[in-house]
């Protein structure tokens, strides 16, 4: 599975931002997609994560009420929209995906697949 991800950029606090994982390849077994985030100085985490179904979806208490996470399978694309950001979701965001169609990982080194960051700027 290739990921690509892609729709950081500056914004405000109070604003929004779409980010969206593009996958592509061969998908022999489902796979639960998550993203992630780095900002300087720690360490990975995992923000959000969605079943292969879009029924079931995890939140970090950080993001819980502020960000979605979904999935179009006819694309092919994951997405997580945020709203009400804070300077503190000022990171590196990573989709990444694990085989299972309903993992309940959450470490970074679980994952099998990963896309490219991209930075999301948060501003006071």
């Amino acid at each position: 599975v290739q990921l690509q991800a892609s729709g950081g950029g500056f914004v405000q606090a109070g604003g929004s931002l779409r980010l969206s994982c593009a996958a592509s390849g061969r998908t022999p077994s489902p796979y639960t997609m998550g993203w992630f985030r780095q900002a300087p100085g720690k360490e990975r985490e995992l923000v959000a994560r969605v079943s292969w179904d879009g029924t079931t979806t995890y939140y970090d208490d950080s993001v819980k009420g502020r960000f979605t996470i979904s999935r179009d399978f006819n694309k092919g694309t994951g997405y997580l929209d945020m709203t009400s950001l804070k300077r503190e979701d000022t990171a590196v965001y990573y989709c990444a995906a694990v085989w299972g169609s309903n993992s309940a990982k959450i470490q970074a080194y679980e994952y099998n697949f990963w896309g490219q960051g991209t930075l999301v700027t948060v501003s006071s």
